[in-house]
């Protein structure tokens, strides 16, 4: 029999059969699995590569103890069956921003596999409406910086990577690091600081973000308003177009002269990340990044936003629907520019069982060489305990 069949039929059983767990004041576990098939289909005739349906399904286990109301300590494993669409899809954006198969495993470098987060967290009292909390261990950079109500959870909201987060802030995940929290009433400011195993150029390197967010409650509906910046250590190798292949290294073998050996540089993004609710059925966001250096990441400037429908409007409350747009600039890396935009409806069955009907167009111009235009469709279904 096959192993994916077994593995599949094993976490089904372990999500459906979660609820069997104890739950108490201080100790609850939480799991979500998700199932999705993604076929791609290029436009104008146009054949894409690897052009083909393929299916992915991520399995996350959380653990979270508190011995004391101020005190937590928590644990997220992470496991996956295949690669999705995602291993294949000729466009530079991933179509689903999940963990997957090969995304689990060595992760950063590390030689860890599963193991996702691992953090303990005290919260002090500063006054009446202020609060600090701090946590240290492996951490996600992602959850405290560029959060966002209607564009920033693959499981429950869009699929592609350009309205989970900013690719822009280059937001690293499940690494040593620490997150200070501190909220001032309205007032919200996140910090985190990780050190990461190795970047796609081999090179251990230091991350810092900061996030400075405001909750606005008015007539209207409720917002949040976040400013984010983030930094590395210098460990991104700066591309020199006059040495071309030498960076690689001499075709003889011998070592490259210290005046050719290719330079590192850090990395800086900054942007700002908005949410709004107007009443009780419409919500709205808009995402604005910017990062500093060319020729490193894929896009230089990210504009993206949409809209969220509440079934309510329908009669169905627990149901979903978003629509996204977003234009990205490239960054001098052979990528001229990126449309893309998303359109989805999440059909909630009960409170544990959603499935969602996807469709996401995408156009990649290339400075040279041919673009590629085309739609990817997909369904989604996630169980969530």
């Amino acid at each position: 029999m096959d192993n994916r069949f077994v593995a599949c039929a094993v976490l089904s059983f372990l999500a459906l059969s979660a609820d069997a767990y104890d739950v108490t004041d201080s100790v609850s576990i939480g799991a979500v699995l998700g199932a999705a098939g993604q076929c791609q289909e290029g436009l104008g005739g146009q054949s894409l590569d690897g052009n083909a349906c393929r299916g992915g399904m991520p399995f996350q286990l959380e653990l979270s103890f508190r011995p004391s109301e101020r005190d937590e300590l928590f644990a997220l494993f992470g496991f996956a069956v295949d690669n999705g669409l995602n291993a294949v899809s000729p466009f530079v954006l991933a179509p689903w921003a999940v963990d997957l198969e090969d995304d689990l495993q060595d992760i950063n470098g590390r030689g860890r596999d599963y193991l996702l987060q691992a953090w303990y967290k005290h919260t002090f009292t500063l006054g009446e409406d202020a609060t600090l909390g701090t946590t240290f261990g492996i951490i996600d950079s992602t959850g405290y910086l560029d959060e966002n109500a209607y564009a920033n959870d693959e499981f429950t909201q869009f699929m592609n990577e350009a309205f989970v987060n900013s690719g822009g802030f280059n937001l690293p995940s499940y690494d040593a690091g620490a997150a200070l929290e501190l909220a001032l009433g309205d007032w919200e400011i996140k910090a985190a600081a990780l050190n990461i195993g190795e970047n796609d150029d081999g090179n251990n390197y230091n991350f810092w973000g900061a996030q400075l967010g405001y909750r606005l409650d008015t007539a209207l509906g409720e917002g949040t308003y976040r400013a984010v910046i983030t930094g590395t250590s210098s460990a991104f190798f700066k591309p020199r177009a006059d040495l071309g292949e030498a960076m690689d290294g001499a075709e003889d073998g011998a070592p490259i002269a210290l005046e050719d050996t290719p330079q590192k540089t850090d990395l800086l993004g900054y942007g700002l990340s908005f949410d709004q609710a107007f009443g009780d059925h419409l919500g709205a966001f808009l995402r604005l990044g910017w990062t500093d250096h060319k020729d490193i990441l894929d896009y230089r400037g990210l504009y993206t936003g949409g809209l969220q429908l509440a079934g309510g409007l329908w009669g169905r409350e627990a149901d979903t629907v978003g629509m996204a747009y977003g234009y990205l600039d490239g960054a001098d890396t052979g990528i001229s520019n990126t449309n893309v935009a998303e359109l989805y409806y999440r059909f909630a069955a009960n409170d544990f069982l959603a499935l969602t009907a996807d469709i996401q167009y995408m156009a990649d111009a290339y400075e040279d060489g041919e673009d590629i235009e085309g739609w990817i469709f997909g369904l989604r279904l996630v169980a969530e305990l």
